[in-house]
């Protein structure tokens, strides 16, 4: 093991071949990863900086994977958080296996974290909050998307779009991206679409390396359920992994 306890804050700086993690690893690996995806976004080398993979598993152990966006990352006490239907594919096997994983990857800074930990919703503050925060659009598309159920055609999803618009008291334009009226609609979150968040029990922080001989390091603890959405967590133990 080769970790150190304190919260050794990175050197912030695009990575390139022969850059390395520190000779003494970092105590704390969500301290690193946040300011690795604070970098990323700085750089606005990419439309998306905050794009992640999440993995979940079903009920027959068949894996699916999908990019979504990190809108929180907390470092302390460590965790992330995504919004989603809760009644898509992913949330829908979290809900029976609370397990997932998730990797950030940036190509043009040679860096990817990799975080597998346990789920749990938002807080209903929490995803009211950010709710808010969204475009009128965005906030429609919540209501009006039955996320990952089929529908026959586009034109049926339009047709849709306008019935759940309606429903909520608005008349779209021609085009279903316009507004009939003037003036910012209030559109409340469903209580369908939320947050959620992952607590990570394993990161681990990857430095593209010359000859493909990269630079890994892999830290893990223990969490334990505290309440309906936090976890109690232990230190992290921290070790270098070969290539």
């Amino acid at each position: 093991m080769e970790s150190s306890p304190e919260h050794t804050e990175p050197a912030l700086k695009a990575s390139k071949p022969g850059d390395r993690l520190p000779e003494t690893l970092p105590g704390d690996p969500m301290h690193w990863a946040d300011a690795w995806i604070k970098e990323a976004a700085a750089a606005d080398l990419q439309r998306n900086p905050n794009s992640m993979t999440i993995a979940t598993v079903d009920a027959d152990a068949q894996p699916s994977a999908r990019v979504v966006l990190c809108k929180a990352f907390v470092p302390d006490p460590g965790y992330l958080v995504f919004y989603t239907n809760y009644r898509s594919r992913k949330a829908r096997e979290l809900a029976k296996n609370a397990r997932a994983a998730a990797v950030f990857h940036w190509d043009s800074l040679g860096r990817q974290i990799r975080l597998e930990g346990r789920t749990v919703l938002s807080p209903a503050d929490e995803s009211d909050a950010y709710f808010a925060t969204r475009d009128w659009g965005s906030r429609l598309g919540a209501w009006a998307s039955d996320q990952s159920a089929p529908i026959e055609s586009r034109t049926a999803l339009e047709e849709q779009l306008r019935k759940r618009a309606g429903e909520l008291g608005l008349t779209l334009g021609d085009d279903t991206q316009s507004l009939a009226d003037d003036g910012e609609p209030d559109i409340p979150r469903p209580q369908h679409w939320g947050g959620i968040r992952l607590w990570p029990t394993a990161v681990e922080l990857w430095v593209e390396g010359r000859d493909r001989i990269h630079d890994r390091a892999r830290y893990t603890r223990d969490i334990v359920p505290a309440s309906e959405h936090h976890f109690t967590v232990g230190p992290w133990t921290g070790m270098r992994l070969q290539p």
